[in-house]
């Protein structure tokens, strides 16, 4: 699990939710509104609304796409979260079985609180140091 997660407001642009993917080289970034979790939007979100070439005449028709939509608009909403006792193999069955990533981990004694995302390469870490 990683601890440092980046966020972004539901309120924000999309361009700071690629801003955080880019400078910090995540591809999931959960949503909050405050400080509450309300979505993820990931790397692939963003990447399927940058269309070259369907706009005449722009100059950067991926940046008009991310103009023309909001986070709120592109985040998938109420993420499914797993809790920071869940244990890895339950983990990695809800990433395998459901076809995540990612999954937003929330405190068990406060299940409003973002603690830590987990992906899939930190599953495969994990596991790997376990075979060492």
């Amino acid at each position: 699990m990683t601890k440092k997660v980046h966020t972004v407001q539901y309120d924000e642009s999309l361009d700071d939710a690629l801003e955080i993917i880019t400078k910090h080289k995540v591809r999931h970034v959960p949503v909050l509104h405050g400080k509450q979790l309300v979505g993820i939007i990931s790397k692939t979100d963003l990447n399927r609304l940058t269309f070259s070439g369907l706009f005449d005449g722009e100059a950067d028709p991926d940046e008009a796409v991310l103009d023309m939509l909001t986070i709120r608009q592109v985040m998938s909403h109420k993420p499914r979260v797993v809790k920071d006792t869940t244990s890895i193999k339950e983990v990695a069955l809800t990433l395998s079985k459901e076809e995540f990533h990612a999954l937003p981990v929330v405190s068990s004694k406060d299940e409003s609180k973002l603690v830590g995302i987990v992906t899939t390469t930190d599953v495969i870490k994990y596991m790997l140091a376990e075979l060492t």
